[in-house]
């Protein structure tokens, strides 16, 4: 196939771009639609975390604002632990509309892949002709760690220097590299179920100069002052007793009924932000504090009206803030389109002519 260019002997004409804000031309519109590749193997060299923190900082924004929605998930059990499922959305400030589709299979990593799998594909709002198939596998570690860290951002104390990580698979050091760049922490502490998985993530702080250290959760909870939960478990691993006031949690690992991080007592008693509170409270960690009847749906507050200027944020030093990162589709688009912008400047997009 040949390489996408910008030439008009290609019939490849490209609409002026809005200006978002967010570092990227968006929407990137054709007037006639080549189908564009970019595939998994590319997105290292395209995207980078400070790009994926912007595209989902706009994006969470134009949520708030009303000007982008996700579509309801779709999600299916097929059994031995393995999730698939699909995730949509469109963003009319941006010009995107798509799908990422993909989930989890946790025997991928005895064969020699991530356990999580997924592509995005883009389609032009207006005539829904298909614009762009992304390999999604490092774009979802990208913004979810983005998330992660506009939360640490926008909520925590600007005097956290300590930074408490739970769980240690593969996002988990995607989650301590994002959280460097928005705080400058002193040390890191960490626990994980399987604690035989922890020198990986010591050794990216090492990497990023920080000290390292393996502790209980009681430890953890008792001098970290951000706390990144990033697993797939069925049941709470941090409770309510463990956190101290003034902490910052971003519990970024319940994507789905039945999964849970934190005790739901711990709702109770912070002030709940999200990246969607539909999803929230259905599949992500509040949804154990609403079949408790711990909060309401309307305790709830979208991170995006904290970021344009609709709701505050933390409101004293003592106070508990907690994001719940369900995972929205729209962050996955937001990144996709920066991975099929950059791909097009650079001319490495592979190009379909439908």
């Amino acid at each position: 196939m040949p390489l996408a260019g910008l030439s008009a002997r290609q019939g490849l004409l490209i609409r002026p771009p809005k200006d978002t804000g967010a570092g990227f031309a968006r929407p990137l519109l054709f007037e006639r639609f080549p189908m564009l590749i970019v595939p998994e193997a590319l997105i290292a060299d395209l995207v980078t975390p400070e790009d994926a923190f912007a595209a989902v900082e706009a994006t969470f924004a134009a949520m708030a604002r009303g000007e982008a929605y996700n579509f309801p998930v779709v999600r299916e059990a097929l059994g031995e632990g393995r999730q698939y499922g699909f995730k949509s959305g469109l963003d009319r400030a941006g010009g995107v509309m798509g799908v990422k589709a993909g989930g989890y299979f946790p025997g991928n990593a005895a064969k020699g892949m991530i356990n999580h799998q997924s592509s995005v594909f883009l389609f032009d709002p207006e005539s829904g002709q298909p614009t762009a198939m992304v390999g999604g596998n490092l774009l979802t570690a990208l913004r979810t760690a983005a998330a992660s860290a506009i939360s640490i951002d926008r909520l925590a104390r600007t005097d956290a220097k300590v930074l408490g990580i739970v769980g240690a698979g593969h996002q988990a050091t995607f989650q301590l590299r994002a959280a460097a760049r928005v705080r400058r922490f002193e040390r890191v502490v960490a626990w994980n179920l399987h604690p035989e998985m922890l020198p990986r993530l010591g050794e990216v702080a090492a990497e990023l100069g920080l000290p390292f250290e393996a502790v209980s959760l009681d430890r953890l909870g008792a001098e970290a002052d951000v706390i990144i939960t990033i697993t797939s478990s069925p049941a709470a691993s941090l409770l309510d007793a463990h956190v101290r006031p003034g902490t910052h949690l971003a519990c970024m690992g319940t994507d789905t009924i039945g999964k849970q991080e934190v005790e739901p007592a711990l709702l109770a008693r912070a002030k709940v932000f999200t990246d969607e509170v539909a999803q929230s409270v259905t599949l992500g960690e509040a949804q154990h504090a609403i079949a408790a009847a711990l909060i309401a749906e309307t305790d709830i507050t979208p991170l995006g009206a904290v970021i344009a200027g609709l709701a505050e944020g933390r409101r004293s030093d003592a106070e508990i803030t907690i994001f719940d990162g369900t995972g929205v589709g729209l962050q996955d688009l937001a990144v996709a389109q920066a991975a099929v912008t950059r791909a097009v400047e650079r001319g490495v997009a592979l190009k379909i002519d439908l």
